[in-house]
Formats: C-alpha cells, sequence, structure tokens
C-alpha cells in the first residue's frame, strides 16, 4: 500500500500521518511526537498509569474487568501484572476501535485464555460478571481516547473540520447535529450547565437556536463558529480564551448528553459492588467535575452502607510531569474503593 501524499514537508491532516497511525513500525517517529507533549494520531497515551497499577494491587491468577479499552494501554499493564495467570475482560461500545485493539493485543500474544473484549456499554458490566465471574479489580478510565478526539470523521474537537457525530457508538443513537436541532434554547442553555458549568450558557443557546433557522448546523466548524459569535460581546483581552473554553465545554456538554454519559456512569456505580470479589479493588478516572463529583458521593454512599470497606480520602492527581508531558493529563482525578 502506497503511503498517503501531502503537501509540505510534514503532514497535516489525520488522514495523512501514516508513520503516527503504525506506531510499531514507526517508534521514532512516535516518540519524537511524543516528547514535544502531543499525542500520535490514531493512539492514545495512557493517563495515571502507575498510580492505578499501585490502587489495584493485581496479582497473579485474579480476575479484572476494564471498564473502557479504548487504546488498550492500562489494559496491557494489567495484563503484564497477571504475567499469564487469571483472567481480564474489557468493555468497548466503539466496535471501531476495539476491533484494532484487540488485533494489537492478539499479535503481543495474549490470548482467549487471559483476555477477552465484550463490545457492550459499561453500565451491561453485570453481564460481564455473569459470563466470566466477579471480579478482583476493576478500572474505569471515562476519558475519550485521543484516537477519537482527534478523528476528524468523529466530530469530538471544535478544533478539526468534520460531521457533528460525537456518538461513542456510531451504530446506534443520534448525532450531535440532529440532537441540536431538537432541543429548544432552555434545553440548550440547561444541557451546557449542567454537563459542562458554561457560564455563557444562555448566550450560546440563543445562538444556536437564530443560526439554525437559517441553516442546519452539521459540521464541528458550523458550531465552532456560532459560539465564537455569540461571545463577541466580550472585551477583546478576554475574548480569545473564553470563545476556547465554552468551545470545549460545549461540545463536552452535547458529547455527554448524546451519549447518555451520566446515566451510564450512575449505573456502573450502581452495579459495581455486585460484580466484585470481597477483597476487591475499584479504580476510576475521571475528566471533569460532574464525573467526579458523582463518583465521590458513590464511593461515600457505599462505604456508609457497607459495601466498601474502604475508599480514597482525596482524589489522586497526575504528576506534575505527566501533567506537563501530556495536556491531556490535566483535568484527570482518580479515586478508589476496596469491597
Amino acid at each position: 500500500m502506497r503511503r498517503v501524499h501531502y503537501s509540505g514537508k510534514y503532514p497535516r491532516k489525520f488522514e495523512e500521518k501514516y508513520k503516527e497511525h503504525n506506531p510499531e513500525k514507526y517508534k521514532e517517529t512516535i516518540e519524537h511526537v511524543i516528547a514535544k507533549g502531543s499525542t500520535p494520531a490514531g493512539m492514545h497515551i495512557s493517563i495515571c498509569v502507575n498510580e492505578i497499577l499501585d490502587v489495584l494491587e493485581i496479582k497473579p491468577g485474579e480476575r479484572g474487568l476494564d471498564c473502557t479499552l479504548g487504546y488498550g494501554g492500562h489494559t496491557e499493564k494489567m495484563l503484564e501484572k497477571l504475567c499469564g495467570e487469571g483472567h481480564l475482560v474489557s468493555l468497548d461500545v466503539d466496535t471501531e476501535e476495539s476491533a484494532k485493539t484487540l488485533k494489537r493485543l492478539r499479535d503481543k500474544g495474549y490470548g482467549e485464555n487471559i483476555f477477552n473484549v465484550m463490545n457492550i456499554n459499561f453500565a451491561d458490566l453485570d453481564k460481564a460478571a455473569n459470563e466470566y465471574g466477579k471480579f478482583d479489580f476493576v478500572l474505569a478510565d471515562l476519558g475519550v481516547s485521543s484516537m477519537q478526539i482527534d478523528n476528524p470523521e468523529r466530530g469530538f474537537s471544535y478544533k478539526i473540520d468534520g460531521p457533528l457525530d460525537l456518538r461513542l457508538d456510531r451504530t446506534k443513537g443520534v448525532t450531535a447535529a440532529e440532537r441540536i436541532m431538537d432541543m429548544d434554547a432552555d434545553e440548550i442553555a440547561g444541557m451546557l450547565v449542567e454537563n459542562a458549568d458554561e457560564p455563557y450558557a444562555d448566550e450560546i443557546a440563543m445562538a444556536i437556536v437564530k443560526a439554525r433557522r437559517i441553516k442546519p448546523i452539521i459540521t464541528t466548524t458550523d458550531l465552532r463558529r456560532i459560539i465564537e459569535d455569540a461571545l463577541k460581546f466580550l472585551p477583546k483581552d478576554e475574548y480569545k480564551d473564553a470563545a476556547k473554553k465554552s468551545c470545549q465545554r460545549s461540545f463536552q456538554a452535547l458529547r455527554i448528553d448524546i451519549n447518555h454519559e451520566y446515566e451510564v456512569l450512575y449505573t456502573l456505580l450502581e452495579k459495581l459492588p455486585d460484580v466484585m470479589n470481597e477483597g476487591g479493588r475499584v479504580a476510576i478516572l475521571t475528566f471533569h467535575s460532574g464525573e467526579d463529583r458523582q463518583v465521590k458521593k458513590s464511593f461515600k454512599a457505599y462505604k456508609k452502607s457497607g459495601d466498601y470497606l474502604e475508599i480514597a480520602e482525596d482524589a489522586i492527581r497526575p504528576s506534575a510531569k505527566e501533567r506537563n508531558d501530556n495536556p491531556r493529563s490535566k483535568c484527570a482525578k482518580l479515586r478508589w474503593a476496596k469491597k
């Protein structure tokens, strides 16, 4: 297969970065991209790996559940801890990316005897427990994988032009473009506040309703420009930074809404104690305040009821070095509980 041709010295578009899409073959390129503080296209840099392994205390022979397979970085490290004994099952609704990850891990020697993937939502983790038995350790990394964020076809990033989709599973549900055309101004503003604490929710909501009367909002660029225009009333010295943050928050709010992320997380937290063995450990990595509040509240309630023996008193944050090396780790918080 011939490499993708591109203009200029370096590839700029996601699909042109053929070396970054093949990390096994072009390790020097990958190392160079990571050293610059960037994430190579087509892959994901796992966050808080050592902190998660410390919390989970994985031992050979144990049975584990990875609720969010993604690129498989955490998964591979957990498999290494099992030393060929025990079993790990990973869940992921994204059939496109999970198939790629499964192949990578199979090629590294992790067969069905020790590792399996189920394409189900992590709200259905009880189905995994029914099939494989209760678990000694559980991980849920609630972040969206870099492969999804950086792929313009997925519509997760306001920085890249593409269809306004934002679905984690593109075979189900409505797109963000369809959803945003179906809500009134109050619903849009409420979503922005509830899912992202957006301070300019009313202004953005009104701008969206006004813009869609003229033409449908179908691309990430369409929505970004509407948000930017809605904040033009701000002073010049505040505008650029405020517009950037409002774009980030608005896209986050939409993603949470169409993927029902809060409802799914609530169900996960509710079912967790029943799928864990006595002495089991769970680690949950969150990336915004709404998720962290939900996890913290659930862990406290289950400790009070006696379902958890011990919980994290405070959230664990990535190290200063990790936050510097991987900017996408800056807002991460890790909480744990033991049954």
